[in-house]
């Protein structure tokens, strides 16, 4: 799959300099997966998807078009990049689209992100019936649970980027998950649902398969008899996953994109404290067997390990090649890979018994963020703490405040992230965060 995508990609590069294109780059993505999903003891529904995509950038006289197609026929592929770059002519000039530097491809780091596992490619369809049939028995396993249902799901893509210039870049991951989704009985007409999902290149990365299931009934059964909590302004402990959520909004706007576009609440804070000093936060594409690992990003940088806040101070935003021209910015890369945390000390267990009092949020129920203001209103579901435990579940409440604001009120970082995360957030804890409840 590998090199069928590699020669298609240098295939089409040729045909787009041929037909007149001063700068063109080709990337090709074949992709194979399957899912399989078992509910209420049966398989209901096996997919499985197939698929070679083209993608072609081009730049002509000053102008720059990209184009898509599934059609890879020889005379079809020809067709298609011929009329592209006859397209492109006819578009108003953009200064700043501009080929990636050479000095910026140049020098790709030399390490094995390990993102293979033939065993995934070898897996049968009796094989995933049974680790299917094992997650829902596991996730069936008390009389309230009124529906179960069970995801196995895996596959493989390849992808290939070749641009005329020279730059020639390939990569190659499979992927396989688990999943389970619960509802169960409360009282009057109240169903709680929960899920619990975990995914990773290799197999031996996967949790247990039955530890599936027993997660999602588990939170499913600690959603009962939920309700809503008096209003306050107390600690909220954000659970790994929940935290992910909340944080991934943060990286989000660090874009040059998002600045050139007033799109980011942390314009004209680059060298300034954002955060708590606990807050240092690292991007690291080079991690072995992450899903987000990479040698080179979407504009064909070579990727390097980069902190970008430390202790609570922004020092850089990941600028790609266009939008950097834009603001006159030196490019970095054109997003985050692998966000690690630094220096968490403590599980989930240990930050809210530290709490004493407030609210563990487990996830969030819809709301909203705005970028350029950072102002946030989310739907919470959770727990009380009360003198340093999970007290009754809560429900019908929310949480607000501004990310300027509540960065600053960070008072503990753990050391637990999901080991399968790309985005690894531990527990985190802030302190005078506004809850509005009954």
């Amino acid at each position: 799959m590998q090199a069928e995508t590699l020669e298609l990609a240098r295939r089409a590069a040729e045909l787009a300099r041929a037909a007149g294109a001063d700068h063109a780059v080709a990337s090709v993505t074949s992709s194979r997966s399957l899912e399989l999903k078992q509910r209420d003891g049966r398989v209901e529904t096996v997919e499985e998807s197939r698929s070679t995509a083209l993608r072609v950038q081009l730049h002509v006289d000053g102008r720059y078009s990209t184009h898509a197609t599934t059609d890879l026929g020889a005379a079809a592929l020809s067709t298609f990049v011929a009329r592209g770059v006859a397209m492109t002519r006819l578009l108003e000039r953009d200064p700043f689209r501009r080929p990636c530097p050479r000095e910026l491809w140049e020098g790709r780091a030399d390490v094995d992100l390990d993102q293979v596992d033939a065993r995934v490619d070898a897996r049968t369809n009796d094989e995933r019936t049974a680790l299917a049939r094992t997650i829902e028995e596991a996730a069936r396993a008390d009389a309230a649970v009124l529906s179960a249902t069970a995801h196995v799901s895996d596959g493989r893509v390849a992808y290939a980027r070749v641009a005329t210039d020279g730059f020639e870049g390939t990569s190659v991951s499979t992927s396989a998950a688990l999943g389970a989704e619960v509802s169960v009985r409360d009282e009057g007409e109240r169903r709680p649902e929960a899920y619990r999902f975990a995914a990773a290149a290799h197999l031996a990365d996967l949790p247990d398969a039955a530890r599936i299931g027993r997660e999602a009934l588990a939170r499913a059964l600690a959603r009962r008899g939920a309700r809503k909590a008096p209003s306050a302004r107390t600690t909220m402990v954000l659970a790994p996953e929940a935290a992910g959520s909340f944080l991934r909004r943060v990286v989000g706007v660090l874009n040059a994109g998002a600045v050139q576009q007033r799109r980011c609440f942390l314009e004209g804070r680059l060298g300034e404290p954002i955060a708590s000093p606990l807050l240092d936060l690292v991007d690291d594409p080079h991690r072995p067997r992450s899903f987000a690992s990479r040698l080179f990003d979407g504009d064909g940088i070579a990727t390097r390990r980069r902190p970008f806040v430390e202790r609570g101070v922004l020092t850089t935003f990941f600028v790609d090649v266009y939008y950097g021209g834009k603001l006159d910015w030196a490019p970095t890369t054109t997003g985050p890979s692998n966000v690690l945390f630094q220096g968490g000390r403590g599980a989930l267990a240990d930050l809210v018994r530290g709490a004493g009092e407030g609210f563990l949020v487990n996830g969030f129920l819809g709301g909203n963020a705005n970028p350029t203001t950072g102002d946030f209103s989310f739907g919470v579901h959770g727990h009380r703490i009360t003198r340093g435990g999970l007290a009754e579940p809560i429900a019908e409440m929310n949480v607000s405040g501004n990310y300027k604001d509540v960065l600053a009120r960070l008072v503990a970082v753990g050391d637990d992230p999901e080991p399968w995360s790309s985005f690894r957030s531990p527990t985190l804890v802030f302190e005078g965060v506004d809850f509005s409840g009954s």
